[in-house]
């Protein structure tokens, strides 16, 4: 069950596993921190209505908890499952892919992450251009974060950004077979997502996300800080923004985050969309006939 944030994902796949008798694998990046409830969407206990939920809970925020690590932990957790049916639910398609394709990963090292992360842009950027010319051809120079990850693969590894676009690796990206087979289901609101979004985070408010961002705030490492919605109430409790501005932030950002996922979800040939309609019981009788 794949598609952008906001596009009732978790509603459909709960109901879905009810029909299965299955469990769910959840495929969001934010999720597996604990604590990071409201501002992520997780499902309550009671939202989960006794169906098991795996990759849920599995970090502490201040971890570093890379694809590479969760494509291993959900690996490990498929092939223990006895479940007749599993529904792999969420809106990162780097995750999913991870766990269903032949994708590798080049190492990380926290504290050489640590390092250029506080090496200026410009020097990280003259670096990269230096053991790799071309690289300005394939990697963004304007993000900072992707800089930095070119500059600590080779660092690590002596992969250049050239190189690795021209292995077996990026081949893999971009064949799309699976090692895992797999029905994948899509569903997006398409216009009405935006007035979702405006909806949700409306409800994670009066929910108390900001209370949830200021107990979290002196525990949370580099990854949950960069969370959508919470990077936002983070710049508001420090007397950056006011929280009015941070959730006009917040729902700005969610929804590019929104139009990001689209496009890599688009990309996939093995996705079957399903027509939207806004009731999940409908929903999933829809998904059931589509397959029947």
């Amino acid at each position: 069950m794949l598609g952008p944030t906001g596009a009732g994902k978790t509603e459909t796949s709960v109901r879905l596993a009810e029909h299965f008798q299955g469990e769910i694998f959840s495929v969001d990046s934010m999720q597996v921190y604990r604590g990071m409830n409201i501002g992520t969407a997780k499902p309550t206990m009671l939202e989960r209505r006794g169906i098991p939920h795996h990759l849920i809970d599995v970090a502490d925020p201040g971890e570093e908890f890379s694809v590479a690590r969760f494509r291993r932990l959900g690996r490990e957790l498929l092939a223990e499952s006895t479940a007749p049916v599993v529904i792999v639910t969420g809106g990162s398609g780097l995750h999913f892919r991870a766990l269903v394709d032949p994708l590798s990963f080049a190492p990380t090292d926290p504290e050489l992450r640590s390092e250029l992360e506080a090496t200026e842009s410009e020097a990280l950027v003259e670096e990269l251009l230096h053991f790799d010319p071309s690289a300005q051809t394939i990697v963004d120079l304007a993000n900072q974060r992707r800089v930095v990850r070119a500059v600590e693969i080779y660092r690590l590894t002596g992969e250049t950004p050239s190189s690795r676009a021209g292995t077996a690796v990026a081949e893999d990206v971009r064949r799309y077979v699976p090692e895992i087979e797999f029905t994948a289901v899509g569903v997006d609101p398409g216009s009405a997502l935006e007035e979702r979004v405006d909806l949700r985070l409306a409800r994670m408010r009066a929910s108390g996300l900001i209370d949830e961002v200021r107990l979290l705030a002196p525990v949370m490492g580099r990854n949950a800080r960069n969370a959508v919605g919470y990077k936002e109430i983070l710049e508001a409790l420090s007397g950056g923004v006011s929280f009015d501005e941070a959730f006009g932030k917040a729902a700005s950002n969610t929804k590019k985050l929104a139009r990001k996922q689209r496009t890599w979800f688009q990309r996939d040939p093995r996705i079957r969309w399903i027509p939207w309609i806004d009731d999940p019981d409908q929903r999933v009788r829809r998904i059931l006939e589509a397959f029947d």
